[in-house]
This record gives C-alpha cells, structure tokens and sequence, in this order.
C-alpha cells in the first residue's frame, strides 16, 4: 500500500473520531477548553474550517484512489452530510447548514484542483 493512502486512511479515521467526539478535541489542546472550537479564518457563508478540512482529505483521498475516483468522490459527499447530521443526537455538538455546505465546498474545491492539475499536464 502507497503512502499516501496510510496516510489518507489515518487522516480519514482522525476526522471522523474529531466530528463525532462530543465536544472539540482541538479546543482542549489549544485552550485547554472542550467547549471552545479554534477558528483558522472567519467565517462567511460556509464554516472555513470545514472547507480547509475536506479541501486537504479529499484531495488526499482523490490522489490515493485516483483509479476509482468516481466511488471516492461519492464517498466524500456521503461522508460530509453523514457527519453533519450525526451532530443531532452527539451531546455538544450541534447540527449547521453552513458546516455542511462546507464540508461539500471542501470536496468540490478539491476535484476542481485536480481537474485543472490533469488539464495542465495534458497541455
């Protein structure tokens, strides 16, 4: 097995222990607070946090799979609505549209980036 898919499956297992666990495992490292979540960039629309986040394991995903990238880019999707949504029955954790949708930018960012990477080496 490549590197990149260990990695990407490590990745992948972190992020879901981190969406599930009721309250933020990063927010207890950095303030010593499970209660407090860090913020990389504000906010907008879409949760920043949740774009960078799928952005990088997507993309992991999509570079390790890239034989089977329809399944992985389904797999992506379903993984960031089901994570969203469990965050109605975990305690301290609530459900956001605007985690969910970016979730959904993250893995839409990153097979745009791929697109234009195999479009550019094609030229």
């Amino acid at each position: 097995m490549k590197i990149t898919k260990i990695f990407f499956h490590i990745l992948n297992l972190l992020f879901v222990v981190f969406y599930l666990y009721p309250g933020s495992i990063l927010g207890f490292f950095i303030y010593n607070d499970f209660s407090k979540q860090p913020q990389v960039t504000p906010d907008f629309i879409f949760s920043s946090n949740h774009v960078y986040a799928f952005a990088i394991l997507s993309l992991l995903g999509l570079i390790s799979y890239i034989n089977k990238t329809k399944l992985i880019i389904y797999y992506f999707i379903f993984l960031s609505i089901f994570l969203e949504i469990s965050h109605l029955t975990i305690p301290n954790r609530s459900f956001q549209f605007s985690d969910l949708f970016g979730n959904i930018l993250g893995v839409l960012i990153s097979i745009l980036i791929l697109k234009i990477y195999f479009y550019l080496e094609k030229k």
